[in-house]
Parts: C-alpha cells; structure tokens; sequence
C-alpha cells in the first residue's frame, strides 16, 4: 500500500490525536471545555510575543488598567529584558518575562494570560536561578517581583529567607539528578 504524505504535519500533534488519548472518555461539554483551555494558552503564547515585541523596540501602548497593557508599559519603563533565559544547569533553567538588574535592584515581572491564580513562587525561582547564573548573595542585592494577572498588578519583595532555601534545593535536587543520569550512562 502506498501511503499518503502528509509532510506538512511531521512532528505536530493534532488535540484529538492518539498520542493524547483521554479525549476518547470525555463527552461533549468536556471536550469543548478542554479545546477552550487549548485555545486560551494559544492565546496567551501570542500575547507574550507580542509583549516582548512592544518591549524590544519600546512601543508602549495606550495607559489603562488592562493587564497586557500595564505590563508592558512597565516592562519599557524599567528598561527591561524580556525573555531572558536563566540557566544554573541543564536540569534547572527558565525563562523571565521580563528582568532587570541595575543599582542593585534584581526586578523581574511575569504576565500571566490565563484565570488559574498565579504563584510568586515562579519568580522566585528565576531571582534563585539568576543569583546563581551570575554568583550574587541574595543578600547583597534588593529584589522587586511583579506578577501582572486578571487587570492587577502583585508586589513581592523576596528576602534572603525566601530565596536561599530555592537555591539550596536547585544546587541539591541537581547533583541528584545528575548522579541518576551517571548510573544510567
């Protein structure tokens, strides 16, 4: 049998494919419900870029409450990175939103598109990644973390006793970590 080719789908998946089997035990309103997520965090995908467009060539947009728009005009105002990876190891790396160092200050803010509430842990862990990526003490440095969610702006001003224990655990869960990937060699 000759098959049809279908080169223009290698390596995508389609959301009602075999490799994400659960759909076959939803019924109607569930699938609807579950395709609107996949839509959502499309969505939101589209929206970093954009946001990290308008940031690198400083275009801000129009002064409101709305959480894109805040974010952004933050982002420029600080003259932030966005979407800057930060890396301690090959087990333990992210990428901010959006991130500055100057005088001292570590600033890091993160846009969440979605409706589940967001955690501060997760800009945490990138002001632990990024005290290990350039070797600065937590204590020697101020750190401002901004979480950008549902047309509200979070403020979290991390001290040593929150980002020290991150740091501990990535230096701790790596070697672990790698020792498992050296038995499996």
């Amino acid at each position: 049998m000759n098959f049809n080719k279908h080169s223009d789908l290698e390596g995508q998946h389609a959301f009602l494919g075999a490799s994400k089997y659960h759909w076959i035990n939803y019924d109607e309103s569930k699938v609807a419900d579950t395709y609107s997520k996949f839509l959502a965090t499309i969505k939101g995908t589209e929206l970093h870029k954009f946001a990290a467009y308008c940031i690198k060539l400083g275009q801000k947009l129009p002064n409101s409450r709305k959480t894109l728009n805040m974010y952004v005009n933050d982002a420029i105002g600080f003259k932030m990175i966005p979407e800057q990876i930060l890396y301690y190891s090959e087990n333990c790396f992210g990428t901010a939103d959006s991130i500055i160092f100057r005088n001292g200050l570590l600033r890091i803010h993160d846009l969440k598109t979605g409706v589940i509430p967001a955690h501060m842990e997760q800009l945490e862990i990138y002001a632990a990644l990024f005290c290990l990526e350039y070797k600065i003490k937590p204590s020697d440095i101020q750190m401002e973390l901004r979480l950008y969610q549902g047309n509200e702006v979070l403020y979290h001003k991390p001290t040593v006793e929150d980002i020290a224990p991150i740091i501990d655990k990535i230096i701790t869960f790596d070697k672990i970590i790698n020792k498992i990937k050296e038995q499996e060699d």
